[in-house]
């Protein structure tokens, strides 16, 4: 690590304050090019932690940049992993207040629920299958506080990968017999397609970004939790929403979800 602890606080509460009153900021590289990769987690979980102690709940986990339609719309090359919290959840079908956020966007995704703990090194597709209760279609709505939505990966990952809101869809889906990397998804923006994908899109099988996910927190001493939702990732390229937009989200297999924006 490059920066001291009291970087690492400022430039969370920077971050998390960007956040809460939905006004954008450069990204934060600009001023602190040395950070680096343990830095850039470790302000994402001071924001955790500040969450925690305004009485917020930690309810999933999210791997992000995870499709190649992502990373080139992005300009990154690695996925990357984020936290959710309780106030992120909205109901299926319900509104989205535009106001509380900066430039939001759409994604839709293949939502992990498990049944038992998953720690790494060495989690792998089945690793995450044999411990998957059920699977829902999701839409993560995604709202850099970075400036025209402009970032490098260092700054993403202390913005907590972008997260702000996501909404579940009503079926919870045993994925015994449902092979994701073939499972169709379609989003619709008032009416009109926007956005075609397969669960592939996601390295090859959503699982896996689940799988690099318990890797990843394996090296710090973490892990899954049992019941922890997992968003595994955009399986498209995000889609730009504002006012009056209504999204649906078909996923094959895992039926629908929807939201508005108000």
């Amino acid at each position: 690590m490059n920066l001291t602890q009291q970087e690492i606080a400022q430039l969370a509460e920077h971050l998390e304050s960007a956040e809460l009153q939905a006004h954008d900021v450069t990204k934060i590289t600009d001023d602190f090019p040395q950070m680096d990769w343990d830095d850039a987690y470790a302000i994402q979980a001071d924001i955790l932690r500040r969450k925690l102690a305004r009485g917020n709940k930690l309810v999933g986990l999210k791997c992000g940049l995870t499709s190649r339609a992502k990373m080139k719309q992005m300009g990154v090359e690695t996925p990357c992993f984020g936290f959710l919290v309780d106030y992120f959840s909205v109901p299926e079908g319900g509104e989205i207040k535009v106001s509380e956020l900066i430039h939001p966007k759409v994604e839709p995704e293949i939502g992990f629920v498990l049944k038992r703990p998953i720690r790494g090194p060495g989690c792998h597709v089945g690793t995450v299958l044999a411990a998957t209760d059920f699977l829902m279609a999701g839409i993560e709505i995604i709202d850099s506080r970075y400036r025209d939505f402009k970032f490098d990966l260092k700054s993403v990952i202390a913005d907590n990968c972008s997260s702000s809101r996501f909404v579940l869809g009503g079926q919870a889906v045993p994925q015994d017999g449902l092979d994701l990397r073939t499972l169709g998804v379609v989003m619709e923006k008032n009416g009109e397609i926007v956005a075609i994908g397969a669960g592939a899109a996601v390295l090859g099988h959503p699982a896996a970004a689940v799988a690099m996910l318990a890797n990843h927190l394996g090296k710090r001493g973490e892990e899954i939790p049992a019941g922890t939702i997992v968003l595994s990732g955009g399986v498209t390229e995000a889609v730009s929403v504002a006012v009056g937009d209504r999204v649906n989200l078909r996923v094959q297999g895992l039926g629908s979800v929807s939201t508005s924006f108000i």
